[in-house]
């Protein structure tokens, strides 16, 4: 087995093969991708409403008292 190595895009879910090797490839191939890493990662979703608070008007927040407070219903 021959390797050939090259870096692409993936467009529409299709590599191009570069037109130097293309002419090497027959009908079978063992493929490997290597993919690269985002350079931005996602935390999660509480990480980002930490650094990006949601306002909403007329907000208040509970004081001890009412988080800690007896509710019988």
């Amino acid at each position: 087995m021959k390797t050939i190595e090259f870096q692409a895009r993936v467009k529409e879910g299709k590599i191009e093969i570069p037109s130097q090797y293309a002419r090497e490839i027959s009908e079978r191939v063992h493929v490997i991708l290597l993919v690269e890493e985002q350079a931005e990662t996602t935390g999660d979703f509480i990480d980002y409403l930490l650094a990006h608070p949601v306002r909403v008007k007329g907000f208040r927040p509970l004081t001890r008292e009412e988080i800690y407070a007896e509710r019988v219903y």
